[in-house]
């Protein structure tokens, strides 16, 4: 499954603040780290975070695409729709 999540680097704390809709309308998770972006830490913490949100391995969680940029895209191995909505809420419609 493919996770699509808005990062804010630097944002003073590790922490997953829930779904919004991106410009295009697509249902996002807002996640803000501590870590700067630089040298791909912000990336690491943000995989730790998820993988913690979600009692998964870090390796069960992949980043995929966005590696430089704010919106990034996840693969999650072994997760569904419910597993998703169990951990963060419910997807806005």
């Amino acid at each position: 499954m493919l996770l699509s999540v808005r990062v804010t680097p630097r944002g003073g704390r590790d922490a997953i603040e829930g779904w919004v809709r991106d410009d295009a309308g697509r249902a996002v998770l807002k996640v803000r780290v501590a870590a700067a972006a630089a040298d791909g830490l912000a990336n690491l913490a943000v995989t730790a975070l998820l993988a913690r949100a979600l009692g998964r391995p870090r390796s069960a969680i992949n980043l995929v695409s966005g590696r430089t940029a704010r919106l990034k895209r996840f693969a999650t191995e072994g997760l569904s729709e419910a597993d998703l909505a169990t951990a963060f809420g419910p997807a806005p419609p």
